[in-house]
């Protein structure tokens, strides 16, 4: 095992862990399988599918592909998929081909050589093709490690009619300072701008939020992690907006994303606007209906006037095992769902796209579609899909998720909503968010797991939290984890799949 070295300034909050990818990274996946033959192949998916979209997807690429067969293995839930692949890598056998995850969970993968380097099948050169946010995520030393399926640039949503009771014309809302100077008027007029209780359940939307300001708290360099939550310039920028926001009372920070008084306050007008990803249009329909013809979108409110900046949030990916077998028909089949005939399929079935060719399409844009006559009509007739359009095509500087991102995710809620409670200051609830993030590898403390004995670092598995919410085992210790599963009207695909 790789030693770790950890070094905590207790001011700064600033550590750096070193050795945590151990074993040469991602350099020697092809070794662990072999690429196969790519036109004749019998291949193992793992994924999940609410409806059935991906069997007719299926259907479509044997059909154009009859020399490779695909077995679908559903596995229901991004979780789900995350912990049986961790299982099959622990066993050394039975790890599908082609597996569907998350894209914060790319980087855990490929860290540790489990997901095969894309590259060597020519996925770098189509790059170009994709939005860059989605893109830039499933990135590991520089390569592609998987293929975005979908996506979810970051947006602003309003409610124009609280808007307009305040006061405030959204239209005209273009920086942060904008944003605030709106807070206090809908504030005023009884409204909340919106929420942030600091939970789990907010992890994403900071991700994004920090990722737009320019924050890189932390940075992964091959086998060395950076972590700096306090003095990043980005990082600086965003906390310091954010604790004005609560000094002021201008925010609900009691009311968490996802919970059933999220969906009662949105549907009352309580929270008046949210900055989350692109495929939020549904969720407000389903979960918001007596405010149908009210909400809202536009672009995300920009630190420095005349930026065109956007992050992510949100988003699934498809990655090729290492340990298969058949790898290269294995990257055949990512390839057609992703950047293929299929991809065009998955956008019709609501999935919020990553090609750019389809977010410039004539189909995706066109008002007058029965999917888009529907979303835009609850949007007093603006069109949706064009304003998302344009966000899915802003520039993004870089960013990467930590190789344990679901310890990052279920801790942040411990730490951050204490700051959100007025317990302590933000500034002081990320130094020690930063002390937490270097917990899952600091050798004092680590318990490796069997699956990563020789790596020096855990990897956390996911486990039912015995509350009706779905949780982390770590080191004896329930904790919750990632986001509600997002409905889509339609039964297919939802807007994002992330879970």
């Amino acid at each position: 095992m790789r030693t770790t070295q950890k070094a905590l300034a207790a001011l700064t909050a600033a550590a750096t862990l070193i050795g945590l990818a151990a074993c040469g990274g991602g350099s020697d996946n092809a070794s662990k399988g072999s690429t196969g033959d790519a036109n004749k192949a019998e291949i193992v998916f793992w994924g999940w599918d609410t409806g059935h979209t991906m069997t007719n997807l299926i259907k479509d690429f044997q059909k154009a592909n009859p020399g490779i067969t695909v077995k679908f293995n559903n596995t229901g839930t991004a979780s789900d998929t995350q912990t049986a692949l961790s299982n099959a890598i622990a066993a050394g056998k039975g790890a599908p081909d082609v597996v569907m995850l998350e894209d914060p969970t790319v980087t855990q993968f490929a860290v540790t050589g489990d997901l095969a380097d894309l590259s060597q099948f020519g996925a770098d050169k189509i790059a170009d093709d994709f939005s860059a946010g989605p893109w830039n995520k499933l990135q590991y030393n520089n390569k592609p490690y998987a293929l975005p399926i979908d996506s979810g640039p970051e947006v602003f949503f309003y409610n124009d009619a609280v808007f307009k009771k305040a006061g405030v014309d959204g239209t005209k809302i273009k920086t942060w300072d904008d944003y605030y100077e709106a807070a206090k008027k809908v504030k005023a007029a009884g409204s909340y701008m919106t929420n942030n209780s600091g939970s789990s359940m907010e992890y994403q939307p900071f991700t994004a939020q920090a990722w737009q300001a320019g924050a890189q708290p932390w940075k992964v360099d091959g086998e060395k992690i950076t972590i700096d939550m306090t003095n990043d310039a980005g990082m600086k920028k965003y906390i310091d907006f954010q604790q004005k926001l609560i000094d002021e009372d201008l925010i609900d920070t009691k009311t968490a994303n996802w919970s059933d008084d999220w969906n009662r306050e949105l549907n009352d007008g309580t929270i008046a606007s949210l900055t989350i990803g692109g495929w939020m249009p549904v969720n407000l329909m389903n979960g918001a209906p007596d405010q149908a013809g009210n909400w809202r979108v536009a672009q995300l409110p920009q630190w420095n006037e005349g930026d065109e900046v956007s992050a992510e949030d949100g988003g699934s990916a498809l990655a090729v095992v290492s340990q298969s077998k058949q790898q290269a028909a294995a990257y055949k089949f990512v390839e057609y769902l992703t950047h293929g005939e299929g991809a065009q399929t998955m956008a019709d079935t609501g999935t919020f796209p990553s090609l750019k060719s389809i977010l410039t399409s004539k189909s995706f844009t066109d008002p007058n579609t029965e999917a888009n006559k529907k979303v835009n009509d609850y949007f007093g007739g603006q069109n949706v899909n064009q304003v998302l359009s344009e966000a899915a095509q802003r520039k993004v500087s870089k960013f990467a998720y930590l190789p344990y991102n679901p310890f990052a995710q279920s801790s942040f809620g411990d730490q951050i909503s204490k700051a959100y409670s007025k317990s302590i200051t933000l500034k002081e609830a990320f130094a020690n968010y930063a002390k937490a993030l270097a917990g899952p590898v600091a050798p004092s403390r680590a318990t490796p797991s069997p699956t990563r004995a020789d790596r020096g670092y855990r990897i956390l598995k996911p486990t039912p939290a015995g509350d009706g919410q779905h949780g982390l085992q770590a080191n004896s210790q329930q904790e919750p984890r990632g986001i509600p599963r997002r409905g889509n009207a339609s039964g297919g695909f939802p807007p994002c799949l992330c879970p």
